[in-house]
C-alpha cells in the first residue's frame, strides 16, 4: 500500500493537498484554480487505483475563499471525466473567516475497493515524464493518460499502478519493493531522481506475456525498468 488509509469492510480513503498554486497574487505558481483542483485530484484517484479502488465520495477542503469553489468543484470532475469515470458526490467546506494570502486547497476521495485476479509474471514500467511546477502545463502531453490507464487496468492488461511523486522513481520503486538498496535503470533516458508533481509519472505493473498488447492500447510510450544486478539487498 501506499498513502491510503483502509477503514474496514474495503473502504480507504486517500487524500493530496496544493498550496501556493492558483490565482491569488502571491501564489508561487499561477494557473486557473481549476487546473490546480484537478491535479490534486488526479494525484488521490491514483493512489485509489494503486490499492485496486474506485472512489465514491468526494471530499475538497478549501482554503482560498469562496469564490474558488466551482473552479475546484470542475477540476475534480475534470478527472473523472478523463478517466471516463462516473463523477462520485462531491462535498466538502470553504475557509471563509480568514483569508489567505495563497491558494490552499486539498481533495479526499472514499473509495471501495475491487475483487482483482492474482498478480503474475509482472514486469515493472515507468508511464509519463516525471514533471514539476511549470514543466506541468508546458508539457502536458509527456503526462500519463488517466484514461489510457483505467482502459488498461479494466482490460487486465495492468495488474498493478504504483504513482511516482515528489521524490522521484527510483524513491517510489523502493517504497514498492520495500528494499532502500535496489539501484535501477530504465530503457530510455528518464531522470529516476527528478520530482514527478502532481505524478505526471506512473510505474505501472505489467503481466510479462501482456506488454505489447499494454504498449499499444496506451499508446504513450512506457519504459521498462530493470533493476541492477549487485546492488539488490536480500538480506
Amino acid at each position: 500500500m501506499r498513502n491510503a488509509i483502509e477503514l474496514g469492510d474495503g473502504f480507504v480513503v486517500t487524500t493530496d493537498n496544493s498550496g501556493g498554486i492558483g490565482e491569488k497574487t502571491h501564489d508561487i505558481v499561477a494557473v486557473p484554480d481549476r487546473v490546480t483542483a484537478y491535479f490534486a485530484a488526479r494525484v488521490v484517484l491514483l493512489e485509489q487505483w494503486a490499492v485496486q479502488a474506485n472512489p465514491v465520495s468526494v471530499l475538497i477542503h478549501n482554503f482560498t475563499g469562496s469564490d474558488s469553489w466551482g473552479a475546484y468543484v470542475a477540476g475534480v470532475e475534470d478527472v473523472f471525466r478523463e478517466a471516463n469515470m462516473e463523477i462520485p458526490v462531491i462535498t466538502g467546506s470553504t475557509e471563509t473567516n480568514m483569508q489567505l494570502m495563497q491558494s490552499a486547497v486539498a481533495v479526499t476521495m472514499i473509495g471501495k475497493k475491487r475483487e482483482v485476479p492474482v498478480e503474475t509474471d509482472c514486469a515493472w514500467f515507468v508511464y509519463g515524464a516525471p514533471l514539476v511546477g511549470n514543466e506541468v502545463l508546458d508539457r502536458r502531453e509527456e503526462i500519463a493518460s488517466l484514461r489510457m490507464i483505467k482502459e488498461a487496468m479494466d482490460s487486465g492488461l495492468i495488474q498493478k499502478i504504483w504513482p511516482v511523486g515528489s521524490k522521484g522513481i527510483l524513491a517510489e520503486y523502493r517504497r514498492l519493493k520495500e528494499d532502500l538498496q535496489v539501484e535501477i535503470e530504465t530503457e530510455t533516458d528518464v531522470d529516476i531522481h527528478s520530482s514527478a508533481g502532481p505524478s505526471t509519472s506512473v510505474l505501472l505493473g505489467i503481466n510479462v506475456h501482456n506488454v505489447e498488447k499494454a504498449r499499444q492500447m496506451i499508446g504513450g510510450p512506457i519504459y521498462k525498468i530493470n533493476e541492477i544486478d549487485g546492488f539488490r539487498n536480500d538480506t
